[in-house]
């Protein structure tokens, strides 16, 4: 893994017909709350910012500026299939991509919610996938993997990898949430551990969407193990910024393309 702009798994980029990066919060242009390297469309850092930094984001995977498409995520398990770039302003609701078209960068934005890049290279097909809490407990993981395979791309050749996430020890869920989990995912209460008050538990996400992966028959899935709540040098984080009183706070982008 390289530190810096980006984070690069060794899974990812050893393949020579795949392009990725699960970028940080650094090397960008924004200021304030939103510093340095915000990528989020929907954040109120001024616009320009966000362009000059998502250009950024271009350039270190080698593709110009408008081959970066981006969502209008709204934690759901829906999927499209990308086939040329679409403005940023017509950002189609989903939450995860797919695409055997080489240099189109599919990106995700997440804020302690989990990103999951995957690739089958022998085939040529990568996806991408924002998986928070509601997204991988009704099934974004196995739906992107279902929509490679109709491209093309067979199970046990897709490599995925989990990027930064909020971690189990700054993840505490309340009982609506452990009543819903244990009611929609049985079997899957190992992911639910003891919370610090009655009631509450806190969450293994990272391990839940690894598990939703094994599910999926990937042939190899990993996570960087890296927490965005714990890491404020490197990382934005949603529930971090909650938890300051903050009025916003900046996206994260994790990008996967086809070599073109």
């Amino acid at each position: 893994m390289t530190a810096g702009l980006s984070i690069e798994a060794s899974e990812l980029s050893s393949h020579a017909g795949v392009r990725h990066a699960f970028f940080t919060r650094q090397g960008g242009v924004s200021d304030g709350i939103f510093a340095t390297l915000n990528g989020g469309l929907g954040s109120r850092d001024a616009p320009e910012h966000v362009a000059e930094n998502r250009a950024r984001m271009c350039a270190r995977l080698g593709l110009p500026r408008d081959r970066l498409v981006s969502l209008y995520q709204v934690h759901s398990a829906d999927v499209i299939t990308v086939e040329a770039p679409f403005a940023d302003a017509h950002r189609p609701k989903a939450d995860a991509m797919v695409t055997r078209v080489p240099g189109l960068a599919l990106g995700i934005a997440t804020a302690d919610c989990g990103p999951v890049l995957f690739a089958d290279p022998e085939n040529g097909v990568v996806g991408a996938a924002h998986a928070g809490w509601k997204g991988a407990l009704t099934g974004v993981v196995g739906a992107t993997v279902a929509a490679m395979v109709a491209l093309g791309a067979h199970r046990s050749r897709i490599v995925a990898v989990l990027g930064p996430t909020i971690g189990p020890a700054s993840y505490e869920v309340g009982p609506d949430f452990v009543a819903r989990f244990r009611s929609e995912a049985p079997g899957m209460e190992r992911f639910l551990g003891q919370g610090t008050r009655p009631g509450h538990a806190q969450f293994d996400l990272p391990s839940f969407i690894l598990a939703r992966l094994a599910e999926a028959d990937v042939g190899e899935a990993t996570s960087l193990n890296l927490c965005t709540y714990a890491d404020p040098e490197r990382f934005y984080s949603y529930r971090r910024t909650t938890h300051r009183g903050e009025p916003d706070y900046g996206r994260l982008i994790s990008a996967i393309a086809l070599t073109p």
